[in-house]
């Protein structure tokens, strides 16, 4: 049996079960068991090394990073029903400093008595670096073993030394069948569901929910349950939801985010493509639907930064030296104005010359380091830092290449059963 903290308790299934109508129907929904757990089966699905850890209450620190709707949340309540630790939840949105500082207090407190706790820090990359700083210590000791949710990219949004003593667990947007999976039992469901409203979804109507729902789960039920609402009700009291009726129900908001269905990769790889093609119209075009659609500038920039090396490199190193600067500007400068920013760095990276060489090079290297293992580096690549190192041959033969210029292309710098490999192909002008 779990136990959990008396206040602010996010995942009691009690209050969902005695109060379906004042609860959301996404809440009302949510899995309370890996039974009624759909997607992420990756991660957690049956036999998988971080479900068995959950269930066996050996949960070590680990940051859920996933975009909203994913299952962070749900993951972390089913760790509550797990452990035999003091589940105490808590928010970087509503809390602060010194709410955490109470929680550490009574943990530390619990840890004299011999009981542990498990702390849930939701939307954990709103604290600053400062304030993580504070966790640090606390996870170290064992104090509290941490699970941070967070939307953001880890490692720009957490200092090293939390993610040093974390595991990251990377969830997907949830898929089109998962999703579909998750409105039809909403439907159907009488007890916690909208069963009891005897509701008709038209084909149509359905995929287009799941289009709209774009990976999200939560966003997915909210717009079920509201649109549901607004369903004209026959004489016996069902309810049909075709196209008309969610088109009525959800035109201003369907239009401006959703119209055609795209999603939210979707709008970043078409982006990515215009640039790599060359295409400035095209590249600012899709920078527009991203940036009206509410997408946050940082996600843009580092996608930017990520471009310039993957598929400029050398062929202008300039690249990346605009991209970092872009990406300081949004730090800076921040919306509205910041756009300006990304739309003269976006015109820049797709009108510049394309040579992908060094990532080409960098996925070939990292397979040879995979296929063949830890191999030796060449003793003459090898500092000689005391005398038993040099009477073994560490560094003898190398050639130093300040003063025999032919060792630049003489001398051997691959271990053994790679030597004459290439795998930095740069393009010719």
């Amino acid at each position: 049996m779990s136990s959990h903290d008396s206040t602010g308790d996010l995942f009691a299934p009690a209050q969902t079960a005695t109060r379906p109508g004042k609860v959301p129907l996404a809440e009302r929904m949510r899995p309370r068991s890996f039974d009624d757990l759909v997607g992420q089966d990756e991660v957690v699905g049956p036999g998988r090394p971080l479900r068995n850890a959950i269930e066996r209450d050996q949960l070590s620190s680990v940051i859920f990073w996933g975009p909203p709707g994913c299952g962070k949340t749900t993951l972390a309540g089913l760790v509550a029903q797990h452990t035999e630790s003091q589940f105490v939840p808590f928010s970087a949105v509503t809390g602060g400093i010194p709410e955490l500082r109470e929680i550490i207090k009574a943990a530390e407190h619990r840890r004299a008595m011999g009981r542990a706790t498990t702390l849930f820090v939701d939307e954990i990359h709103r604290f600053n670096k400062a304030q993580q700083d504070a966790f640090l210590p606390h996870v170290e000791r064992g104090t509290v073993v941490l699970i941070g949710a967070t939307t953001e990219n880890p490692s720009f949004e957490l200092i090293a030394p939390l993610l040093s003593r974390s595991i990251v667990v990377l969830l997907k947007p949830l898929s089109e069948e998962s999703l579909g999976s998750i409105l039809d039992r909403a439907v159907d469901d009488r007890a916690r569901g909208l069963g009891s409203l005897r509701i008709t979804l038209l084909p149509a109507a359905r995929e287009r929910l799941i289009a709209f729902g774009n990976g999200d789960a939560r966003s997915l039920l909210t717009t079920l349950e509201f649109v549901a609402g607004q369903a004209p009700v026959g004489p016996d009291g069902s309810r049909t939801i075709d196209e008309q009726v969610l088109e009525a129900a959800l035109l201003k908001k369907a239009l401006r985010y959703d119209k055609s269905g795209e999603e939210h990769y979707n709008l970043v790889s078409a982006y990515i493509k215009s640039l790599r093609d060359s295409d400035p119209d095209g590249a600012l075009y899709w920078l527009a639907r991203m940036l009206e659609g509410g997408e946050n500038p940082r996600f843009i920039a580092r996608r930017m930064v990520i471009f310039a090396s993957e598929d400029i490199g050398n062929a202008d190193p300039m690249a990346l030296v605009m991209a970092n600067a872009v990406a300081q500007a949004v730090e800076f400068v921040g919306l509205p104005e910041a756009q300006i920013n990304l739309a003269h760095v976006t015109t820049y990276l797709a009108s510049r010359p394309k040579d992908n060489a060094s990532y080409v090079g960098l996925q070939e290297a990292v397979r040879d380091a995979r296929q063949h293992g830890n191999l030796g580096v060449p003793l003459h690549l090898r500092n000689a830092v005391t005398s038993l190192m040099k009477d073994i041959g560490y560094g003898k033969g190398y050639r130093y290449v300040h003063d025999d210029s032919a060792a630049k292309t003489d001398q051997n710098h691959l271990p053994e059963p790679l030597r004459g490999t290439r795998y930095y192909r740069p393009k010719t002008p």
